[in-house]
């Protein structure tokens, strides 16, 4: 076999470093997808907003409170996501719309408040479904995120989500609102080392409701914006 010339193995290896330049040139002007590192065992905990931070507000109660924390935000123009029980909602229908009028984000927070851990894959299919369809049937668009009540979840309960169509949401901070029923504990926790894509857990209590003008104030000074969940998700 006749060997190849000095002039062909140059054109060959000038040939191979043009295809790689080529192929790096293309990886470089791909658009940037986000590390996937933030969705832990298919659970959302942040958002990958850069200057973004999201309230996620879960509602059992607290009706008036709602309505109020709803005039705040529009004072500050910040959005929420407002995580709904479906027996809540089912008693407060005109609230529920009043939400989504205010361009605030709805999402499920189940029906009954059960233990989503507790539950076997048909039992959590049938109590996220029915508050999911009930929730997009109020509001007319479809509902897309799912916060197990009490943050708990198992291998089934995100089955049923993937088989809804769903994200489940979990949180970066929680101000322990209804337990520590203090306004100034409540702000510290919403506010403390916060960051882009923070997904702060909060409730309508009277504390909170104190405190939000100043937690979003606090935001506001550190070129921080509230924004809905879904927004932060991206």
């Amino acid at each position: 076999m006749k060997k190849p010339s000095a002039r062909a193995v140059s054109a060959l290896t000038n040939l191979a470093l043009s295809l790689i330049l080529i192929a790096v040139a293309v990886v470089c002007f791909l658009p940037y997808a986000p590390p996937a590192a933030k969705l832990e065992e298919g659970v959302w905990r942040k958002g990958n907003s850069e200057d973004g931070v999201s309230l996620m507000i879960n509602v059992y109660w607290g009706t008036d409170i709602v309505y109020q924390m709803l005039d705040v935000l529009d004072d500050y123009g910040a959005r929420a996501t407002f995580f709904l029980g479906g027996s809540w909602a089912d008693d407060n229908v005109d609230c529920v719309k009043e939400i989504a009028s205010r361009g605030h984000e709805i999402g499920s927070h189940g029906y009954f408040h059960r233990s989503h851990d507790t539950l076997d894959y048909a039992a959590n299919v049938q109590e996220i479904r029915t508050s999911v369809e009930f929730l997009s049937l109020i509001i007319k668009r479809p509902v897309t995120l799912f916060a197990p009540p009490s943050g708990a979840y198992s291998e089934d309960t995100l089955s049923a989500c993937r088989a809804l169509g769903l994200k489940a949401v979990l949180w970066s901070k929680d101000t322990v609102d209804w337990r520590d029923k203090e306004e100034a504990l409540c702000l510290t926790r919403a506010t403390e080392d916060v960051s882009g894509g923070d997904l702060i857990l909060m409730h309508p209590m009277e504390h909170t409701l104190r405190a939000l003008p100043k937690i979003l104030e606090s935001y506001a000074e550190r070129g921080l914006r509230a924004v809905t969940v879904g927004e932060n998700l991206g």
